[in-house]
C-alpha cells in the first residue's frame, strides 16, 4: 500500500468510493469542479491510499492560512483497521504543520461514533461549540 498526493484525475475513483463511506456528508460543494478548485488551493495536502491497484482511502484536506481542516478521511470497508485511516490523516496533518498551521479542526457528525473514537485516538477534542452554516447559493 502507497500512500500519496489526490490528484482531480482520481476524481471519479474517489467519488465512487465516497458513494460508500460518505455518502450523506456529500453535496454540491464535491463536484469535480469544486474538488479540484480545492486541490489546487491546497496543493500536495490532501491524500489517497492505494492498494491492490485501487485507491482504498482518502482524505481532503487543507488550511485558510491560519487553520487546517480535514474533509472526507474515508477508507473502503474492506481496508479498515489496518490503520490508513492513521497514515492518511497523519500525513495530511504533517504537511498542513509543515505550512506553518498549529491547529487543526475536523468535521465529524455527532453520530458517527466511530468516526469521534477514531480523532479522539489521534488526540483531537470533541468541543461543545455551536457550529453554524449558510448555502450561498
Amino acid at each position: 500500500m502507497i500512500i500519496r498526493c489526490m490528484k482531480i484525475e482520481d476524481y471519479d475513483e474517489i467519488f465512487d468510493m465516497w458513494q460508500i463511506t460518505s455518502r450523506r456528508a456529500l453535496d454540491s460543494a464535491d463536484s469535480r469542479e469544486n474538488i479540484s478548485r480545492y486541490l489546487t488551493r491546497n496543493p500536495g495536502m490532501s491524500m489517497v491510499a492505494v492498494a491492490d491497484g485501487k485507491i482504498v482511502g482518502t482524505v481532503l484536506a487543507g488550511h485558510d492560512g491560519r487553520v487546517g481542516f480535514i474533509h472526507h478521511m474515508a477508507v473502503h470497508p474492506d481496508y479498515r483497521r489496518k490503520h490508513i485511516g492513521k497514515m492518511l490523516a497523519g500525513e495530511a496533518m504533517n504537511r498542513i504543520a509543515a505550512d506553518g498551521i498549529e491547529k487543526m479542526q475536523i468535521y465529524c457528525y455527532i453520530d458517527n461514533a466511530m468516526g469521534q473514537s477514531f480523532w479522539n485516538s489521534l488526540g483531537f477534542n470533541k468541543t461543545d461549540n455551536i457550529l453554524f452554516y449558510k448555502d450561498l447559493k
